[in-house]
């Protein structure tokens, strides 16, 4: 007999709440996104995840530890190696990756993937290196415009990014290349994650801004997923923001896509507001990670953190009886540390419904496919033979 007829999980990108144990292979001993973040910012208010038991986890300023009935707290540790958007998203949904995605964050691509690219697509490459996607249109949006060429460029994931001007090179024509592009970064060698199409518009340095006809071409699940089992028997599988994306739309019944996460908050809450669905809602919220903790600034992921506290209210206050809300994290990025790169860290997991009565602080978890797990489990499933993760019985039994 399942227990909740609709399971919401909202993944705070990158906001990760300590090292891991094997943070120091990654480079990233002592790194603590919230607590850091925290500390930066004088002091959080997010007193709605504190009435969840966040003050549990660790000391995050701003925070006390006060009693939750109504809420269950863990960190979860990952499993998998790596510390990127897929495979801490895939890892959730019982996905185990033993190899990390390529990155070429150091080094840009390789000469012989341009010059493939270079040929197949007839477009002039420039760019390749790691960068912010608003500061490279800053840096070569004008040469693109003029030569019409491809920006490619790439971050701390495993990942190519096209950009190009909509007016001067046609959205369809960037999703072309970036077809191209995808093809030849399934090649071994490479590897990539995902190809990003990123077009922009704006006349000049001054003004350019990417718009809203991003499209991400992934590789698909390396298994069977959590969300494959639901969509099989016929539960819903509601997507917002990047999810879709992230599983190369595998497993997903419906999808939409958010330019904020102020607006992947809003149409999560119109979800549970309006939507009387069996399921899965899993949601993605990139911001704290794309314009904050990449680009080192503490003070503005902090303010991201506290805006999405006040959402996060306006969603428990719709969510029925029968509802069960997850909040956690794919990563760490602590906007503290050196470099740009995401950080090694433990998430934090904070499970609410209107139905708990015994809530409180449970031990760490060994991976993050005990969300998966769990979900299966309340909908009486069974995972695949390539799957992990086990499901947390106190969210169940209470």
């Amino acid at each position: 007999m399942k227990k909740f007829k609709r399971i919401f999980v909202i993944v705070i990108d990158s906001v990760g709440i300590g090292e891991m144990p094997d943070a120091a292979k990654f480079g990233d001993a002592g790194t603590n996104t919230f607590v850091h973040t925290a500390e930066r910012c004088g002091g959080l208010k997010v007193p709605v995840m504190n009435s969840l038991g966040l003050g549990d986890l660790a000391p995050v300023l701003g925070t006390s530890k006060v009693a939750h009935p109504n809420a269950y707290c863990m960190r979860l540790r990952e499993a998998s190696a790596g510390k990127d958007t897929m495979t801490g998203h895939w890892e959730m949904m019982g996905i185990y990756t033993t190899k990390p995605f390529i990155t070429f964050t150091d080094t840009g691509f390789p000469k012989e993937l341009i010059d493939q690219l270079e040929k197949e697509t007839g477009h002039k490459v420039i760019g390749n290196k790691a960068a912010s996607g608003t500061e490279i249109l800053k840096e070569l949006g004008e040469e693109q415009m003029r030569d019409n060429s491809l920006i490619v460029y790439t971050s701390s994931d495993s990942v190519l990014q096209i950009a190009a001007h909509e007016g001067t090179t046609s959205v369809p024509e960037l999703y072309r290349c970036c077809e191209i592009a995808r093809e030849i970064c399934m090649k071994p060698e490479y590897y990539v994650g995902r190809v990003i199409a990123r077009p922009f518009i704006g006349t000049c340095a001054a003004d350019f801004k990417r718009t809203p006809n991003r499209h991400d071409l992934a590789v698909s699940p390396s298994g069977i997923t959590a969300m494959n089992i639901l969509q099989d028997n016929h539960y819903m599988v509601s997507c917002v923001g990047k999810i879709g994306d992230i599983f190369n739309q595998v497993g997903v019944v419906k999808t939409q896509k958010t330019v904020s996460n102020v607006d992947g908050m809003n149409k999560t809450i119109d979800e549970a507001k309006n939507h009387d669905f069996e399921g899965l809602c899993y949601v993605n919220l990139v911001e704290f990670d794309s314009e904050y903790g990449h680009r080192r600034n503490p003070l503005g992921y902090g303010k991201c953190l506290e805006e999405f506290d006040g959402k996060l209210g306006e969603l428990i206050a719709c969510l029925k009886e029968d509802d069960l809300l997850m909040v956690t994290a794919d990563h760490g990025n602590d906007p503290t540390y050196t470099g740009t790169d995401h950080t090694r860290e433990k998430v934090p997991l904070l499970v609410y419904s209107k139905s708990f009565k015994n809530g409180r602080y449970l031990d760490e978890r060994a991976t993050f496919a005990d969300i998966g797990g769990t979900i299966l489990k309340n909908f009486s499933l069974k995972k695949s033979s390539n799957m992990i993760g086990e499901p947390i019985e106190e969210l169940l039994n209470d």
